[in-house]
C-alpha cells in the first residue's frame, strides 16, 4: 500500500503523514467536521439534561443525581417515591435514587443504542455515513418531542428508546467520518472535535438544567424541549456537506469519492494517491463475499477485534461511573444542596472542556500512547484518594457527616479526575477505534465497539445503584485495579497511529511486536481497476 514505507511502526513508535497526501485543511473539510461532530453535541445534552453525563456519550449514570432526575418537577410528576426518600431522615445517602422505575427510563436508551448500532453498521455500508448521521438526527428530533410533550411514564420510556436508536446511527457513523475525511496530520485533532462537542452538550444541558430546576411544574419540559434545537442544526447541516470519499468508493462511485477528495483536500489537490489507497481498500473488500461482522471474527482481523471489545469495555471501568458520572451525587452525598449539586457538574463540565482543548492540540504530536500513560496515572491517582476519604470520612453506611476540608477535598479530586479523564480516555475512546479498522470492517468494527459500550453502560444503569448500596467507597478502588490493567494493555499492545493514513494503518498491525503473528503486510498490487476504469 502506497505510503508504508514512510511509518515508524514497530511495537510503539508513531508514523509521519504520507508525502503523498495533502494535509491542507480546507473550509469544507473544517464545515463537515463540525457538522458531523454536532451528533456529540446531541448525544451529550440528551445524556445529561437526564443527568447520565457520561462525557463520553455514553454515559451512564449522572442520570440519577444532578440533572433532569433531582429535579423537583419531573419527580414530583413521575417519580414521587423518589422525593419521599429525600426527605426521609433515616434513609441511606447512597441508596436514595435506587428506584427500578426509574433505572427502566434511564437504561432504554442505551439498550436501543445497543441494537441500533449493530443494524447501523450495515445501514451505512449500504447509504453512506452521511445519510447515517442524517437518520440519527431525525430520531433524535421525534425522540425530543415526545419526551418534551410526555404526560405519562410510556411517553418518556418511548421517546428515550427513540433517543437510544439516534445515538446508535450517530455514534456509529460520525466518528469514522470525522477520521476518513481529517488530514492524516490532524486526524485525532479533528475525531476528538466530536468528543469536544459531547462534552459541549453536556455543558449546556447543565446550564439549562440549573435554570430549569428553579421553574415549579413545567422546569422538565424546558430541559427535553431544548434538545430540538441541536437536532435541527444536523438536519439542516448535514445537508450540504459531501459524503466521505471512502464510504463513496465501498459503494463504487468513483467520480463522487474523486469529487469529494477534490473538496475536502482542496481544488489544486492531488488526490490520486489518496483515491489510489482508499480503491486497494475497497478492493480487499470485494475478495470476500461473507459480511462484515462475520469476516472481523477471522485471524487476520483478531487485533482489530480484540480492540473493538477491549476499548468499551477498559473506557466503561474507568471510573467515571463513580466520579465524574456520578458528581451531583458525589456533591449532594458530601452536603452540597440540590442546587449546588449541579452547579458541581457545571464547573467539572468547564475543567472537562479545557482538558479536551489540551488533547485535541497535544494528540497528533507526542500520540495517542502518551496521552494514555498520563491519564491513567492521573485516575489511578485520583480513586484512590477518593477511596480513602470516602471511606474514612463518609463511613460505609453512608450516614456520617463529611468535614468540611475533606468535602472540598473531594471537589478538587473530581476536578482533577475529570481532566485527567478529559486528556485521555475520553476523546482516544472515540480516536482510536474510529481509525485503526480496514476499510473492509469498518462499519461492523466501530458499530461492535459502540454496541458494546451501550450494552455494558445498560447494565450498568440496572446494577450500579445496587453495587454502590454494597461496595460503598469500595468501588473507587475496583475501578483503580482496573486502571491498572488498562494501562498496562495499552503499554503493550496498542500500537501509535499518530500521522499514519486511515488506510496504510494495516502496516502498524503487522509491523507490531505480537499483533504481526496474525496480521499480515498487503503486498502492492498492481493498478487497481474498477468498472470506471484505473484510478
Amino acid at each position: 500500500m502506497h505510503g508504508g514505507g514512510a511509518v515508524s511502526l514497530d511495537g510503539g513508535g508513531g508514523g509521519s503523514p504520507d508525502p503523498g497526501y495533502s494535509s491542507e485543511i480546507t473550509f469544507t473539510v473544517v464545515m463537515s467536521c463540525l457538522m458531523a461532530a454536532s451528533g456529540g453535541l446531541i448525544f451529550g445534552y440528551d445524556i445529561s439534561i437526564t443527568g447520565d453525563s457520561s462525557v463520553r456519550l455514553l454515559g451512564m449514570i449522572r442520570e440519577f443525581s444532578g440533572g433532569l432526575t433531582q429535579m423537583q418537577s419531573f419527580l414530583e410528576a413521575f417519580f414521587p417515591d423518589i422525593i419521599e426518600k429525600m426527605n426521609s431522615a433515616t434513609q441511606d445517602e447512597y441508596c436514595i435514587f435506587n428506584s427500578q422505575v426509574l433505572t427502566t427510563f434511564v437504561s432504554s436508551l442505551y439498550l436501543a443504542g445497543m441494537f441500533a448500532c449493530l443494524v447501523a453498521g450495515h445501514i451505512t455500508k449500504k447509504i453512506g455515513r452521511r445519510n447515517s448521521m442524517l437518520i440519527g438526527a431525525w430520531l433524535f428530533f421525534v425522540g425530543a418531542v415526545l419526551n418534551c410533550t410526555a404526560v405519562n411514564i410510556a411517553m418518556l420510556v418511548l421517546g428515550r428508546v427513540l433517543l437510544g436508536f439516534a445515538v446508535g446511527f450517530t455514534n456509529q457513523s460520525a466518528p469514522v467520518y470525522l477520521a476518513e475525511i481529517a488530514p492524516a496530520r490532524w486526524r485525532g485533532a479533528f475525531t476528538s472535535i466530536f468528543h469536544l462537542f459531547l462534552n459541549i452538550g453536556i455543558f449546556v444541558a447543565d446550564l439549562v438544567n440549573y435554570r430549569a430546576n428553579t421553574i415549579p411544574r413545567w422546569g422538565w419540559r424546558l430541559s427535553l424541549g431544548v434538545g430540538i434545537i441541536p437536532a435541527t442544526v444536523i438536519l439542516v447541516g448535514a445537508a450540504f456537506i459531501p459524503d466521505s470519499p471512502n464510504s463513496l468508493v465501498l459503494r463504487g462511485k468513483l467520480d463522487a469519492a474523486r469529487a469529494s477528495l477534490r473538496r475536502i483536500r482542496g481544488r489544486s489537490a492531488d488526490v490520486d494517491v489518496e483515491l489510489k489507497d482508499i480503491v486497494q481498500a475497497a478492493e480487499e473488500d470485494r475478495r470476500y463475499e461473507s459480511g462484515a461482522f462475520r469476516r472481523i471474527v477471522r485471524r487476520e482481523y483478531r487485533p482489530h477485534l480484540v480492540m473493538a471489545i477491549a476499548i468499551p469495555v477498559f473506557f466503561e471501568l474507568t471510573g467515571m461511573i463513580v466520579v465524574t458520572l456520578f458528581t451531583p451525587l458525589l456533591f449532594y452525598t458530601v452536603g452540597f444542596t440540590s442546587q449546588k449539586a449541579i452547579l458541581g457538574s457545571i464547573i467539572t463540565d468547564v475543567v472537562s472542556l479545557a482538558s479536551i482543548a489540551v488533547a485535541a492540540m497535544a494528540v497528533d504530536r507526542v500520540g495517542r500512547r502518551c496521552l494514555f500513560m498520563v491519564g491513567g496515572g492521573v485516575l489511578l491517582a485520583c480513586l484512590v484518594g477518593m477511596a480513602w476519604i470516602f471511606g474514612a470520612e463518609l463511613g460505609a453506611d453512608g450516614g456520617k457527616a463529611m468535614p468540611r476540608p475533606y468535602a472540598v477535598g473531594v471537589v478538587v479530586l473530581v476536578c482533577v479526575f475529570t481532566a485527567g479523564f478529559g486528556v485521555s480516555w475520553g476523546p482516544l475512546k472515540w480516536i482510536v477505534p474510529s481509525e485503526i479498522y480496514p476499510l473492509e470492517v469498518r462499519s461492523a468494527g466501530q458499530g461492535m465497539s459502540e454496541a458494546i459500550s451501550l450494552a455494558l453502560t445498560f447494565v450498568q444503569t440496572q446494577s450500579f445503584l445496587n453495587m454502590l448500596c454494597s461496595f460503598k467507597y469500595g468501588a473507587f478502588a475496583y475501578n483503580a485495579g482496573w486502571v491498572v490493567v488498562m494501562t498496562a494493555f495499552v503499554f503493550f499492545f496498542l500500537p501509535e497511529t499518530k500521522g499514519v493514513p486511515i488506510e496504510s494503518l494495516r502496516q502498524v498491525w503487522a509491523r507490531h511486536w505480537y499483533w504481526k503473528r496474525f496480521v499480515k503486510p498487503m503486498p502492492a498490487p498492481a493498478e487497481p481497476k474498477v468498472a470506471n476504469g484505473p484510478v
